[in-house]
């Protein structure tokens, strides 16, 4: 998708700070963090929400929770939220499938 900042992330036009990566998947900090431990998972291919691509890429979500999962045991004590928002309604604000990883346990603290 040519006006979407994560495709541009994935695509290396736009810098992040990636934490982790796989052939199907990226994490990296989020810009705009509301924990110490605030880092995004994201699907390399768009797809417009998690919905879409459990029903679309269901290996693709599996690799995407796989990576979360390893993050969040390397950026947490073990205690942190792995969340989706689907929709406008439901807060999601960007339209590229994406899972928030947040804890106010960071792994150093």
């Amino acid at each position: 998708m040519i006006d979407c900042i994560f495709c541009k992330i994935v695509a290396g036009s736009i810098p992040a700070t990636i934490v982790g990566e796989t052939e199907r998947s990226i994490a990296f900090q989020d810009v705009q963090p509301r924990q110490p431990v605030h880092i995004l998972v994201i699907p390399r291919q768009h797809h417009a929400n998690v919905a879409e691509l459990a029903n679309n890429d269901p290996e693709a979500l599996v690799d995407l929770m796989q990576l979360g999962s390893r993050i969040a045991s390397e950026q947490t004590t073990g205690h942190f939220r792995f969340t989706f928002n689907t929709g406008e309604l439901a807060g999601q604000t960007v339209f590229h499938a994406h899972g928030h990883i947040t804890s106010n346990q960071p792994v150093n603290s």
